[in-house]
């Protein structure tokens, strides 16, 4: 992942760092836009927003964690982003550490799962986005 994150343009962290000197790490390899998650500590959570939207190659992303059930986690997503979801390509999100893509009313939500816990998952995994536009290609990468 950090070899990844050398050869991007940005990182986008949907929470659950566990400790900030994840975040700074990343920071220190591209440039990194993070949120904080349920399990964050106060360190983290007092220096990164709960949401974040992002204005990246011409489109507008949502990035947040996620509260609660995962079957209900694109409503919770939805009434936090409220009326700007419809304005925004993508929302990136976490929270369930499962693997997930949906688009609903022309916005696509993105969960890259995680790359350290698979107790949700049958496998640990990141994402890689690749924006031109309003073309958002988007890949899940496993992790054996």
């Amino acid at each position: 992942i950090l070899e990844e994150a050398k050869k991007s343009d940005c990182c986008f962290h949907a929470g659950d760092f566990i400790s900030y000197d994840v975040f700074r790490k990343l920071a220190s390899l591209t440039k990194t836009y993070g949120v904080c998650g349920n399990i964050d500590g106060r360190d983290i959570c007092e220096k990164l927003p709960l949401k974040q939207i992002i204005p990246f190659e011409g489109v507008r992303l949502g990035l947040i964690h996620g509260r609660g059930s995962p079957t209900n986690l694109i409503n919770y997503i939805c009434g936090e982003f409220s009326g700007e979801v419809s304005s925004l390509a993508m929302v990136v999100y976490g929270h369930s550490h499962f693997a997930a893509e949906q688009e609903i009313d022309g916005t696509i939500f993105f969960n890259p799962g995680s790359p350290t816990d698979k107790i949700f998952s049958p496998y640990r995994s990141y994402g890689i986005l690749e924006i031109s536009g309003m073309h958002i290609q988007r890949r899940i990468i496993k992790i054996e």
